[in-house]
């Protein structure tokens, strides 16, 4: 009865194990600052679960921006939300973007990014 029940719970909860990820990102640069079109999947399911936040990463690890994500995307996945006006520092080549759940935070895995 025990494993029984022990299995139930699990199959109930399979979405709080997997983190947002990152799909796809587009880069452009419009005069001194860029713009990330950001692609991410996750499975919400409402306010106590769901992928709230990405962010730009230097390669040391160090943020240079952040898009907080206002809501939930139950109905809407993959989804794809943008952050322009971003300034990135001279002599750049390659930044890291980062996806975070609530209530998992940020997601350990980055997708690096080759700047045009």
């Amino acid at each position: 009865m025990r494993y029984a029940l022990l299995a139930l719970f699990l199959a109930a909860f399979p979405a709080l194990a997997e983190p947002p990820q990152i799909d796809n990102v587009k880069v452009r640069k419009t005069g001194d600052t860029w713009r990330f079109d950001v692609t991410i999947s996750h499975p919400d399911t409402g306010w106590d679960h769901y992928a709230d936040a990405w962010r730009i990463l230097d390669m040391q690890g160090n943020q240079i921006a952040i898009r907080e994500l206002a809501h939930p995307h139950v109905e809407e996945q993959p989804f794809t939300r943008s952050l322009s006006g971003v300034r990135i520092p001279d002599g750049t080549t390659q930044v890291q973007v980062q996806a975070r759940d609530l209530p998992g935070g940020w997601n350990p895995e980055t997708k690096v990014i080759t700047l045009p």
